[in-house]
């Protein structure tokens, strides 16, 4: 496909060097001769300085041949306009829009973004997607992620294997024996930092990372079997009432209900705001860094900790003070902490300031461009490895090669790992011998290198 996008930030940069990897034609714009060279340097793609939402430069970028437009510079309101000049100018088929403000996202206002007014097919909201994010690390308590597919009858979990597993060096054609009723498939090991696709007679290590497909139903049992026991925090306490702080304890609000979140936002209006809005959720104005402000919140009693500030220092430095208000090593050990990291540098410290989790907001929202950019029935898309991999859902069609074809015969490349299947509402872990059907819903791991096979396969229409 022929894509346009607009900013060449962090997004806009992992973008492109992602989909001109798969073989799409790519040009990147941006009014940053800076950020435009460092593009041109490093990707094989056309980069363009100047404002997108001139005509000329659209046109300088081959607009009236584009299949596709990503507006993701920094500015919610020139995002929309040049979808406003994509559409009416150009007549590019697809155009997607990266919009922060929550006025812009109020869903009685949502009637303007249609071909009549703003002609925005796909709404792009960081913070509502990194509050989803964490929401379903919440509620997977030993999981590093918890992704769902397939209305959510089907689950992706990510998941640290530590010295509580049982299954440590044990192959994973035992697995099944060991427990055949649990609906679990491991897809993929990241171990010594690089990504393998397991096959039968390989083991599980400490520290790997491994990701499994699982029947959603089997949450709690899967993430035991795997030594993780721990359980959904019922005290919750995030520091930032940002858009992602308060997207989160509302959501929080709607789906645990036994859990109590505290949150502390050190802007006295903002402060109000919040308050005025959630409606179990307390919230303390002061600064997250302040130790009484920390002990008004009940830090010690806390089981969860988010560091969700825009201030990246700041959210290392209140993991730093949980550790502190921690009395001895098992207290340490019941807390998790969480926190929003912008600058991928600052991952080196993860290990030694002991935070359980670094949220990258990059990868969250490139994940969420990615599926809608995939042909054919493809409808989740999860990015690992910085999009060396994908794990997605798609629609088996009347049309798709797979049909009345064993698994051992389909002929899909060695990089495709098929998870599960669900069919008439039954989750299927399939074996050598499954024979695909019309309208499975397969969930398989990809990578990128065969995106273009997996497009073909599902494919019902050329975007």
């Amino acid at each position: 496909m022929n894509i346009i996008i607009c900013g060449a930030g962090r997004v806009g940069f992992t973008i492109a060097k992602q989909l001109s990897e798969q073989g799409h034609s790519i040009t990147v714009i941006d009014q940053s001769s800076e950020d435009i060279q460092k593009i041109d340097d490093a990707l094989d793609v056309k980069a363009i300085v100047g404002k997108a939402t001139y005509p000329s430069i659209l046109e300088k970028a081959d607009a009236s041949d584009a299949d596709m437009i990503i507006a993701v510079t920094r500015n919610d309101e020139i995002n929309m306009v040049i979808c406003q000049i994509a559409f009416s100018i150009f007549k590019i088929p697809k155009k997607i829009a990266r919009i922060r403000s929550q006025d812009y996202l109020n869903p009685k206002f949502t009637r303007v973004y249609n071909k009549e007014n703003l002609p925005i097919d796909v709404i792009i909201s960081p913070e509502i997607e990194i509050a989803k994010s964490i929401q379903r690390k919440l509620e997977a308590p030993g999981a590093l992620d918890s992704v769902p597919f397939a209305d959510n009858k089907i689950r992706l979990l990510e998941i640290l294997i530590n010295e509580n597993c049982k299954l440590i060096n044990i192959k994973l054609k035992d697995l099944t024996k060991k427990y055949p009723d649990l609906d679990a498939n491991i897809i993929g090991i990241i171990r010594d930092n690089k990504f393998l696709i397991p096959k039968k007679n390989d083991d599980i290590n400490k520290n790997d990372k491994i990701y499994v497909i699982i029947d959603s139903s089997q949450m709690a049992e899967t993430l035991e079997v795997f030594g993780h026991r721990e359980k959904i925090s019922k005290k919750i306490l995030i520091v930032g009432g940002g858009n992602i702080g308060f997207n989160l304890a509302k959501n929080l609000e709607e789906s645990l209900d036994s859990t109590r979140v505290k949150i502390v936002e050190k802007n006295k209006e903002r402060a109000e705001y919040l308050a005025s809005e959630l409606n179990d959720t307390i919230v303390i104005n002061g600064n997250g860094l302040d130790e009484e402000v920390l002990v008004e919140a009940n830090l010690e009693e806390t089981e969860t900790v988010l560091a969700l500030t825009n201030d990246d220092e700041d959210n290392l430095m209140v993991s730093v003070l949980v550790e502190k208000f921690a009395k001895d090593e098992k207290n340490i050990e019941d807390k998790r902490t969480m926190a929003l990291i912008n600058k991928p540098n600052y991952s080196l410290l993860q290990k030694s300031l002991k935070i359980d989790d670094l949220i990258d907001p990059r990868m969250n929202t490139v994940s969420s461009i990615l599926k809608h950019i995939h042909k054919g029935t493809i409808e989740t898309a999860y990015t690992i490895m910085n999009g060396e991999f994908e794990v997605i859902e798609a629609e088996i069609i009347e049309t798709s090669e797979l049909i009345n074809k064993e698994l051992k015969n389909s002929n899909l490349p060695e990089e495709i790992r098929i998870g599960a299947i669900l069919r008439d509402k039954k989750i299927i872990i399939p074996r050598s011998n499954f024979i695909f059907e019309k309208d499975d819903v397969v969930v398989f791991l990809a990578k990128k290198d065969s995106i273009s096979v997996v497009e073909n396969i599902f494919r019902i229409s050329s975007i």
